[in-house]
């Protein structure tokens, strides 16, 4: 029978611009980019240069602290710049598609008779382990720890987010195959998280029902309310729209990154899904799919609580199953700002009478603050939107001040900047309670290391 965890706390935004479940035809990309910046904790060594023909599955650069982890191109075609900004850092590799879009043949797998170390090294080479990523610090899995468990989450929560049901329709033999690879990964169990009437089968795993609102669907979530992860353990957490990737390494036998991609905001005109994969142009994923604007408009890889602002000349993020489309707000100038009331303005309290729809009214929200950063004060607020057994705002408040016997107290090992998303939107105070979990972890691995 399977488990069933209700989460109470969190917050689901209904924001205007969900995605039809049908499919779009987006205009033809011919340049795909490899973002190191994608990947937190990575030091890139780049092993190829301008001129370069490459296959898909050909490796682009690895990580020089774990040589090992490899990072390929989703297509093949010609490596046509590698760009470097400040003392060198690599900004991104460009790689021009050909006609063929031929692949590094790596060979169908049947799982269960291959050992874990070659499912392992077979992962590491073509460029699909960076897909799985740890706690702690939330970075991709060091290859050489084993996993206490591994927890996969077959659902994103976030705002607009795509359905996994829509994504994985004809992906089941995939899914299967990803999942038994990662049971070879571990001497504990492999755990997924489904929403309540999934119809996704998965054999071989313990399934778990999770209920609630945002972040429900975060895999650092479900593990700490399924078994939490303690100071000098390791557990691996991943996405099943990655997991999708993962599987078709071993039935197809190469490594094809493309993806179903939601394309969502109420500034697009049909929100519906496209065919992707990562480091494709947002322009060409959208094409002429944008509202026609006299006002500024803000354009991002991922979800609007999490996701990366990259313009409209930026790039899918190698995570993202994602791209919405908002108002920036940046040149709105509202009389009295936040202060006007009125029955369109969205609020977490009984600020707006639109407390009065409750979940049910659809809301066009901008990128603004709506308010003056300010220094945060301890009220409790944030306890009501985390689904964990941890205190957020004292957690932020010690990795503020890296505080190392404090954050390891709090929690630091279970969590993820995403984790803190909401909070961050209800903060009156207005700060950047992401980033500042991100560098925190950041510091936290380098010391510990």
């Amino acid at each position: 029978m399977t488990n069933v965890i209700k989460l109470k706390k969190g917050l689901d935004i209904n924001l205007k611009g969900k995605p039809q479940e049908k499919m779009l035809t987006a205009a033809k990309s011919d340049y795909f980019v490899m973002v190191p910046d994608d990947f937190y904790g990575v030091v890139p060594k780049v092993v190829v240069k301008a001129g370069d023909k490459v296959l898909a599955g050909t490796p682009l650069m690895f990580d020089k602290n774990r040589p090992e982890i490899k990072f390929v191109s989703p297509v093949s075609g010609e490596v046509t710049a590698v760009e470097r900004g400040e003392r060198r850092k690599v900004l991104g590799i460009t790689v021009k598609k050909d006609e063929t879009n031929s692949f590094v043949e790596f060979g169908k797998k049947e799982v269960s008779k291959i050992s874990a170390e070659d499912i392992k090294t077979l992962m590491l080479e073509s460029g699909v382990w960076p897909f799985i990523k740890q706690r702690p610090y939330d970075v991709i899995a060091d290859p050489r720890i084993a996993p206490r468990d591994i927890f996969v989450s077959a659902f994103d929560s976030a705002p607009l987010a795509p359905e996994f049901e829509f994504v994985a329709k004809n992906e089941q033999a995939a899914i299967q195959a990803g999942l038994d690879a990662l049971k070879k990964l571990t001497k504990g169990k492999v755990y997924v998280g489904v929403r309540p009437g999934s119809a996704v089968k998965m054999q071989g795993v313990e399934v778990v029902t999770i209920e609630g609102p945002h972040p429900a669907g975060n895999a650092g979530v479900q593990a700490h309310n399924i078994k939490p992860v303690n100071k000098g353990e390791t557990i691996w957490t991943l996405s099943a729209f990655d997991l999708v990737i993962i599987g078709r390494l071993f039935t197809k036998g190469v490594a094809d990154f493309s993806r179903i991609v939601a394309v969502t905001g109420s500034e697009i005109s049909t929100p519906a899904y496209v065919n992707a994969c990562f480091g494709t142009c947002l322009k060409d994923l959208l094409s002429n799919n944008v509202v026609k604007a006299d006002y500024a408009q803000r354009f991002i890889s991922g979800n609007v609580l999490s996701g990366i602002n990259t313009g409209l000349d930026g790039y899918l993020n190698f995570y993202h199953s994602q791209i919405t489309v908002i108002p920036d707000g940046s040149d709105n100038d509202e009389f009295v700002g936040w202060a006007l009331p009125g029955l369109a303005k969205y609020s977490t309290t009984r600020t707006y009478l639109t407390w009065l729809f409750g979940g049910k009214k659809e809301y066009t929200i901008d990128a603004r603050l709506r308010g003056g950063k300010r220094a945060l004060i301890v009220s409790g607020q944030f306890e009501k939107f985390f689904p964990m057994d941890i205190y957020p705002e004292f957690l932020y408040k010690a990795t503020l001040a890296f505080d190392i016997d404090k954050m390891e107290n709090l929690g630091i090992y279970e969590v993820a900047p995403e984790d803190f998303a909401v909070c961050e939107f209800v903060d009156v105070s207005k700060t950047e309670i992401q980033k500042v979990i991100r560098l925190g972890l950041d510091r936290l691995q380098k010391e510990m290391n």
